[in-house]
């Protein structure tokens, strides 16, 4: 059974002042926690290794995240906000009433990809995330809670928007999943495109002129769920 995390609790060190090195003890800790986590996972991962990885005195974790679960918090967290951010945090890259359905849908798939083009902290984050949907310990669901369900209502939405729709079907939310996954195949066959096609993802460049064809493609669904919706009166011979 998975390892599940006691409720949120606000950081240890709330309020309390740090010496001068405290934020970079901090960050070693987080960054060396990080590793060991999307490495092994939460119950396999000991604070003692988090520690020496880090360099650290194994009291830190108390002092800095209050316990184990509260380091793991940080780590799965944290390090996204400073990458990516969470998924509502792209809201506004995507949701503008303004945006042409193009617009849209080409902020939503950079802002998703973008983890992609930094370095290994945010490849880790990456593998923590999808360790954590393998192995959950509640962390999560408060991700999708506070993060993914927004940004899917927002995507949602300009999809209505763009489909002339006042209130969404299952074939919207259909429609949004599968727009999402154009994206979300980059990190799942990562490794099998690095081991058939390396150059589609191999530098930032890579990576843009793969979003403006993901961004065609998406809008190619949307332009079919419209047909499919409002379908032309065939002409006869």
């Amino acid at each position: 059974m998975a390892a599940m995390l006691p409720a949120k609790n606000p950081p240890a060190d709330a309020g309390l002042p740090q010496r001068s090195d405290g934020a970079e003890s901090r960050q070693r800790l987080l960054h060396a926690a990080l590793a060991l986590f999307a490495e092994k996972g939460f119950v396999k991962t000991s604070t003692r290794e988090i520690a020496q990885a880090a360099g650290a005195n194994i009291a830190a974790i108390s002092y800095y995240f209050g316990d184990k679960a509260g380091l793991y918090r940080a780590a799965f967290f944290e390090p996204m906000n400073g990458v990516g951010g969470s998924p509502s945090d792209a809201i506004p890259l995507f949701d503008q009433p303004h945006f042409t359905l193009q617009e849209s849908l080409r902020g939503l798939l950079e802002s998703f990809v973008a983890p992609l083009k930094q370095d290994e902290l945010a490849q880790q984050c990456v593998r923590l995330h999808f360790r954590e949907m393998i192995e959950p310990t509640g962390v999560w669901a408060e991700q999708i809670d506070s993060g993914i369900k927004p940004a899917h209502a927002a995507l949602v939405a300009v999809l209505c928007r763009h489909l002339g729709l006042r209130r969404a079907d299952d074939d919207v939310h259909r429609l949004a999943f599968a727009i999402v996954g154009l994206a979300l195949q980059l990190f799942i066959n990562r490794d099998v495109m690095q081991a058939i096609r390396p150059g589609l993802i191999a530098s930032p460049r890579a990576i843009d002129l793969y979003v403006e064809r993901l961004t065609v493609y998406a809008e190619a669904m949307v332009g079919a769920e419209q047909v499919r919706r409002n379908p032309s009166p065939r002409t006869t011979p």
